[in-house]
């Protein structure tokens, strides 16, 4: 079962500065509140690894903390001394300390990885379930490939950071912190100088975190331009032959290269800055330990080795502070995919509880009419592709609907099978809105299958399934019977075959037959058919005409006819124009009077 919903754009936002969501015309961005309220839940269900990173972390830091401080104590024991059994002691408790600092990285990273990766993979299905929930016409409206690229792309691109820029990250912060606080125990005095570091740092990070977004995401779209000329080059070359036009191309592709490559220099020459930056603040507040400590061991209040101990204490924020700044990127561009992930999750679902009945409680008894009353649908400021179109379509009748391209007649089908909401006026079955229905009651009583249709990665009896997963081998092999799809023993693997992308290739007759049992296997009240039939060539057109009529058996259905011929054998057709029902009646009853259909015929089984 193929189900097409297309027509209705939904409402998009994005978070102004002040967090509040604003229309923007693509699929929603996320606040920063929102995001940390959906990713909180997830993280708290694996408190446990989280708890174990953070110590982890902890612990390797303070491991850290052995090497200077046994330095420094050796440069205070060493002198004029003849043993050197402190050597050994000291190196010592430095190999063990790195044991412990190895031990932790290792545990930690096993232990993010427990943490990270289930988190990342259940946003990826929350996305996917409120996508799902949502339907097809809100999702088909928004840029293409934004949802994908959300499932995928920013997915990724959360596990990648989460991986290797969390670990980094959170042993950069405990260093910076366990080290600041080292620093502090050797001495006050040195502590204080110290915190000298802290407004040079943050004058780097006021200078670096507002130009650091742009100017990566102009080098990323340049890079972007500059694959797409050159994909362009080669993928037309022929055209390019043909025409004569490789040098124009090429200036196009080295034009894009060389903007691409200026970027990238000026990006490299702006981290060189921003590092540059911190290392004026590293050197100058290292100078001033250095003399502070030798104005104190000159006064006898301090050691030479506690002043060692906190030279390397400091000297080792170096590496930590450094990382931390050059992480901003990808923190950011985390963050920025984390927002769009969350931004599908929490769009709003409509409320849509309602159910379908039938009208007795007799077995076989249906929910009864399909009704269209004083339907109108504009898609954005263009003209109506409805206009007061009023429709009744009886259980077990067939109707057909014919006319021009343009003249509304897949936003009908649409509207019909409750995938769009019209704008005018209701669609109901047995006297309840199809606005209000569940989705999944929805279906239960109304299919739709389109020109396109999709084979799912999998054998064809599980895309057969696809409707009802619980169904028998014999229920789908009757199904596929009923639609006259013999072919499928001849494949390799019979109803085991698998088709989809990267499987065994279908024609588009033999996609359409997997479709329509699908239908058949589904068992609906109603089905809709929107040129069901269009894509098969001329030799498998007479066989998915007769599968769909037999998919149409003793089921009400509304056809978009694409041949004429399908549309003759209807219990009655209707013709439009321009969003309009202009004729409406069977076959002959048309063809007498002379009219739109009538010349349509004409023209159609006149070139037979």
């Amino acid at each position: 079962m193929s189900s097409t919903d297309t027509g209705t754009h939904a409402d998009t936002t994005t978070p102004d500065s002040a967090g509040a969501l604003v229309t923007t015309g693509t699929l929603p961005l996320a606040s920063g509140r929102e995001s940390l309220a959906v990713l909180w839940p997830l993280l708290k269900e694996r408190r446990l690894y989280l708890i174990l990173v953070c110590l982890t972390g902890l612990v390797a830091s303070v491991a850290g903390l052995v090497a200077p401080w046994v330095i420094g104590w050796l440069v205070d024991v060493l002198p004029g001394s003849q043993n050197y059994t402190a050597v050994w002691v000291g190196a010592g408790a430095i190999a063990a300390a790195g044991i412990v600092g190895a031990g932790c990285a290792w545990a930690g990273q096993a232990w993010l990885a427990r943490l990270t990766e289930p988190t990342v993979a259940r946003l990826r299905e929350m996305v996917m379930d409120r996508s799902l929930q949502l339907g097809a016409a809100q999702m088909e409206t928004t840029e293409t490939g934004d949802l994908v690229s959300r499932v995928a792309e920013d997915a990724r691109e959360i596990s990648q950071a989460a991986t290797a820029v969390v670990p980094l990250v959170v042993q950069s912060l405990f260093t910076v912190i366990v080290s600041g606080v080292g620093l502090a125990a050797v001495d006050w005095r040195l502590g204080l100088v110290g915190l000298v570091a802290l407004p040079m740092y943050w004058t780097t990070l006021r200078w670096y975190l507002p130009r650091s977004g742009p100017i990566y995401a102009a080098e990323r779209a340049a890079f972007g331009t500059r694959a797409s000329r050159l994909l362009g080059g080669i993928t037309g070359s022929r055209t390019l032959h043909a025409y004569d036009a490789q040098d124009s191309e090429l200036d196009r592709i080295t034009a894009a290269s060389g903007h691409a490559r200026d970027l990238s220099i000026r990006v490299f020459s702006f981290v060189t800055r921003a590092f540059s930056r911190n290392n004026r603040a590293e050197v100058t507040v290292l100078g001033l330990l250095l003399v502070v400590g030798f104005v104190l061991v000159d006064a006898g209040t301090l050691t030479a080795g506690a002043v060692t101990t906190a030279a390397l204490l400091f000297h080792r924020l170096f590496n930590p502070i450094g990382a931390l700044v050059g992480m901003v990127d990808q923190v950011q561009s985390a963050g920025a995919s984390l927002v769009r992930m969350v931004g599908v999750i929490t769009m709003p679902v409509p409320d849509r509880t309602a159910t379908l009945g039938p009208v007795t409680d007799q077995p076989g008894a249906q929910p009864g009419d399909l009704e269209l009353a004083g339907v109108g649908h504009s898609y954005g400021e263009g003209a109506p592709a409805l206009v007061d179109v009023d429709l009744t379509v009886a259980p077990g009748e067939v109707v057909a609907v014919v006319g021009s391209t343009g003249a509304g007649k897949s936003t009908l089908a649409l509207v019909a099978a409750g995938s769009v909401v019209p704008t005018r006026g209701t669609a109901r079955m047995g006297g309840v809105s199809l606005a209000e229905v569940d989705p999944l009651a929805l279906r239960q009583h109304i299919t739709m299958v389109s020109q396109e249709v999709h084979s799912f990665a999998t054998s064809i009896v599980e895309n057969v399934r696809a409707p009802r997963p619980e169904a028998g081998l014999a229920e789908v092999r009757a199904a596929l019977q009923t639609v006259g799809a013999d072919w499928v023993d001849d494949l390799p693997d019979g109803v085991d075959t698998v088709i989809g992308e990267g499987g065994h290739p279908l024609d588009p007759m033999q996609a359409q037959m997997i479709a329509l049992a699908r239908v058949e296997l589904a068992d609906p009240d109603v089905v809709i058919l929107d040129e069901a039939t269009a894509e098969a060539g001329s030799a498998g057109a007479r066989r998915l005409d007769a599968a769909a009529a037999a998919v149409l058996t003793d089921r009400a259905g509304l056809v978009v006819a694409h041949r004429l011929s399908q549309a003759a054998t209807a219990d009655r057709i209707l013709v439009m124009d321009h969003g309009r029902i202009v004729e409406s009646g069977t076959h002959e009853e048309l063809l007498r009077t002379d009219g739109r259909y009538a010349e349509l015929s004409r023209a159609w089984f006149g070139g037979e």
